[in-house]
């Protein structure tokens, strides 16, 4: 069978009408080529659908019983087609992204803002999670893109870098080192230090600057939130690294924070997207929003 949608558009339309004058005027086809087009069809099918006669067209018995299916079918196919163009047009969709905590929280807001006012239709979902995590969620495409860091080689995932963020020491109000610019890496490890947990992007990068210097590093405590390391280092409990963009450094007037020198630890903030996958048209635009930012 050979059925093609115009002729099922013909036929739909005929059936309506019961008129092949008018069907032929609303599709804009001459009434030859509509004869033809509904000829073919019940060619393909091996059944009659009309009954004509020089005063009137009258579906068939299988005309009739065909009808509400194959107008079902045509609403369903017009409605996807509608959506597509609506899509295509940014005026329908949704974006959805998982991002590092500390970019979730800083960063994102004001371009999702920005976005929002372009596209007031298109629906945001931001997920914030860790670098692990964010991964497999585009990797399974549970999410359009990510926003991670230093992520290993993975044939599934591609990178396109972003900027870079710059870990900071955060110390109590009352340390010694309260009113220093700078400390050395190597410095810090003779403080109390209070680490993310492991798995964190932030904690794997310290632990790796520690080991290049020939230093373990045991946190006195490990968090999960910055927040927690923030409150910490206000009890005086020991000294945060934590990265510039996090908002509790930003929001936290009473915490002196230090710039770490010799080496500076700089994490590399990224988009992950799904290798050889297109994005939709919603995303591709927020997509493309982000790599024209600058931080």
């Amino acid at each position: 069978m050979n059925m093609h949608l115009r002729q099922v558009r013909s036929f739909v339309v005929v059936a309506r009408f019961s008129s092949f004058t008018r069907a032929a005027d609303l599709l804009n086809l001459t009434q030859p080529a509509l004869t033809v087009q509904i000829r073919q069809l019940e060619q393909s099918l091996g059944v009659k659908l009309f009954d004509r006669n020089t005063r009137a067209v009258e579906l068939t018995r299988i005309g009739r019983e065909m009808l509400p299916v194959l107008e079902r079918l045509l609403g369903e196919f017009d409605a996807v087609v509608a959506n597509a163009r609506e899509m295509a047009n940014l005026r329908y969709g949704n974006v959805r992204i998982a991002a590092l905590p500390s970019v979730a929280a800083t960063v994102l807001p004001p371009l999702i803002a920005r976005f929002k006012e372009r596209h007031p239709q298109i629906r945001v979902v931001l997920r914030d999670s860790v670098g692990e995590r964010i991964n497999a969620a585009v990797r399974d495409e549970a999410v359009d893109f990510g926003i991670g860091s230093d992520i290993e080689p993975d044939a599934e995932l591609e990178t396109v870098p972003l900027f870079e963020d710059v870990m900071r020491a955060v110390v109590p109000a009352a340390h010694p080192l309260a009113d220093a610019v700078e400390i050395r890496l190597d410095r810090l490890i003779e403080e109390p230090l209070i680490l993310m947990d492991k798995g964190s992007s932030v904690r794997s990068l310290i632990d790796r600057a520690f080991a290049d210097g020939g230093h373990l590093v045991v946190p006195a405590y490990e968090v999960t939130y910055m927040s927690t390391a923030v409150g910490l280092v206000r009890a005086g409990l020991g000294i945060a690294i934590l990265p510039s963009t996090a908002i509790e450094l930003r929001m936290e007037a009473e915490l002196p924070s230090l710039a770490i020198g010799n080496p500076v630890l700089r994490r590399p903030i990224t988009l992950v997207l799904k290798a050889g996958r297109s994005l939709p048209p919603a995303a591709e635009a927020l997509r493309d929003m982000l790599t024209s930012w600058e931080a």
